[in-house]
């Protein structure tokens, strides 16, 4: 990524609030949708946004969890309940509770996997995705006015 770092031990990652992990687990997230989404010759930025922001969203997150669990190991699925049943400080408006926990666990396993430097399991994992997982499925018209 684009900081100099040393990567963290798993015992010190280990100790990090989940929440924090997931905050990091997000970014790494968003990060790997968004370069496939460009990478796939879709010039429009109007629907690479609105289907990154449907990727990214909880709601598919949790749908992608679906995919990832029976592949996460035993240190994987103990970060993935950590981040699961923290404590957040604010709800989704547009996810149910479960949707937004279990979000929050994939999200706090991605920081793990990134702050202790194993980008190679982080590519493992998302390899389960399919072609389809990042389709864009909807096209954006352009606004135009209505002139009275």
């Amino acid at each position: 990524m684009l900081t100099e770092r040393q990567p963290l031990m798993k015992t010190e990652a280990a100790q990090l609030n989940p929440v924090a992990l997931a905050f990091v687990g997000d970014a790494v997230y968003s990060e790997y949708v968004r370069e496939r989404l460009a990478l796939s010759g879709c010039g429009k930025v109007a629907q690479l946004q609105k289907t990154a922001a449907h990727i990214v969203s909880a709601t598919g997150q949790s749908a992608f969890l679906d995919k990832l669990l029976p592949h996460l190991n035993e240190e994987e699925l103990e970060i993935f309940r950590r981040g699961k049943n923290a404590k957040k400080a604010t709800k989704s408006k547009s996810a149910s509770s479960l949707e937004y926990n279990r979000s929050t666990g994939f999200e706090a396993v991605l920081g793990y996997l990134y702050l202790t430097g194993n980008e190679a399991r982080i590519r493992e994992l998302m390899s389960n995705s399919s072609p389809e997982d990042y389709e864009i499925k909807e096209t954006v018209t352009a606004f135009k006015p209505v002139h009275r």
